[in-house]
Formats: C-alpha cells, sequence, structure tokens
C-alpha cells in the first residue's frame, strides 16, 4: 500500500507545484498567526484553487472560534480541517456539524498514555494525526513544526478505526524508518523539509517523498 504523504506549512505556488509534482497526496495550509507558515483567507483561496483534483487540501486550526473558521471556509476550499489545539472530541463533533467538513484531530505525544487517550475520539474524528508533544516549559514551541519526535514504536501494532498519519520531527533522513517502525499509512511534514523555518526546499520535498515511497 503507498503512504499517503502530507506536506504541511504550503504557503506558496512554486512549492505547491512541487509537493504535487514529487507525488504529495495532501497540502497543509496553517491558519495559525504565530506560526511563520501561516496564510491569510485569501493566500489559501488562491493556493486551493491551484491543487489539482485528487489533492486533498488541509486547514490546520489551533482551537478556532466558529468566526476563525467560517472567515476562512467562506472563500476557500478545504477538504479536510486539521484541528491541533486542544479541541475536545465534543468540541470536533460540533466543529464538523457546523462546518460539514471532515476533521482530523491532532493527538500529541509523549507517552503511551497519551495515545490510549486518543481513543476519545473514536467515532468522531475522522482521522486522526500523531505528533510529538513539546515540552509545556518552553513557550517558544508552536503546537505543531516544532522539529520534535517521539518513540515511534509506541504506535506499532496498534489498530484505529479510523485512518491515521504520523508526524513530528520527520526528515528525508528519518521517514522511511518511521513508517516501518510504526506501520503509520500515512506521514505528515513540515519543518523537516525547510530551509529555514517557514522555507521550503523543493529539493527536501522531493527527497522525502521518494523516501517514504520507498520505506
Amino acid at each position: 500500500m503507498t503512504t499517503r504523504v502530507k506536506i504541511c506549512g504550503v504557503s506558496t505556488a512554486g512549492v505547491l507545484e512541487a509537493a504535487v509534482a514529487e507525488g504529495a497526496s495532501e497540502v497543509g495550509l496553517v491558519f495559525f498567526p504565530r506560526s511563520p507558515r501561516n496564510v491569510s483567507a485569501e493566500e489559501a483561496a488562491a493556493l486551493a484553487a491551484a491543487a489539482p483534483a485528487g489533492i486533498t487540501v488541509v486547514g490546520l486550526f489551533v482551537d478556532p472560534t466558529d468566526e476563525a473558521l467560517e472567515s476562512v471556509l467562506s472563500v476557500a476550499r478545504l477538504d479536510l480541517l486539521q484541528l491541533h489545539g486542544n479541541e475536545s472530541p465534543e468540541r470536533v463533533a460540533e466543529i464538523r456539524r457546523r462546518t460539514g467538513k471532515p476533521a482530523m484531530k491532532a493527538i500529541k505525544v509523549g507517552d503511551p498514555d497519551d495515545i490510549e487517550a486518543a481513543r476519545r475520539y473514536d467515532g468522531i474524528a475522522d482521522r486522526l494525526l500523531f505528533d510529538a508533544k513539546a515540552p509545556s516549559t518552553e513557550g517558544r514551541f508552536m503546537p505543531g513544526g516544532n522539529a520534535l519526535t517521539f518513540d515511534w514504536r509506541m504506535l506499532a501494532g496498534l489498530d484505529w478505526p479510523c485512518p491515521w498519519m504520523l508526524s513530528g520531527g520527520l526528515t528525508p533522513d528519518t521517514v522511511a524508518e518511521a513508517i516501518r517502525t510504526s506501520g503509520a499509512p500515512g506521514v505528515d511534514v513540515s519543518s523537516g523539509v525547510e530551509s529555514a523555518p517557514g522555507v521550503k526546499d523543493t529539493s527536501l520535498i522531493a527527497a522525502f517523498i521518494r523516501a517514504a515511497a520507498g520505506a
């Protein structure tokens, strides 16, 4: 089975084109003002319009209000909402109902208990994303894209009722091992294919996708 690859933090047409050309199945647009990858609703609309049929356009939000979601969805095509904050199962369900969009809930992993806590989203989230948990004492960390990783063995052999992806500190050099170790059917990368925060490197994108395909 082919591993799905999501390139997150896409902010320019050139990067979008490169990701699609290399075989990415999904592109992520970030709506979080503190992130160096943040895009406006208008920028997102242009990028989403440029994404060819068959490419899933994912919008990343962090504890969004209904108004924040509407401000983007009213102008931009998003196929999937990535909820990367502290959204409860009830809030995920409400967002799905209000927007009519499927939702992927990010689960921040530091130990096995965090993975088991993801069971709360069974039957609610359409997909899960397992990402590395940032140290709570370090305010400099973002909700995602921190180049942090976790022990992928914690995911090995686990059965989930919905599709899932692996994220957190993946690079072209580590993604194949991460897939083999965790059994992940999909991977998500942002900082691991950047030359600087928020600046995607198309050669790294190509290398990452090739490595994932060869895992």
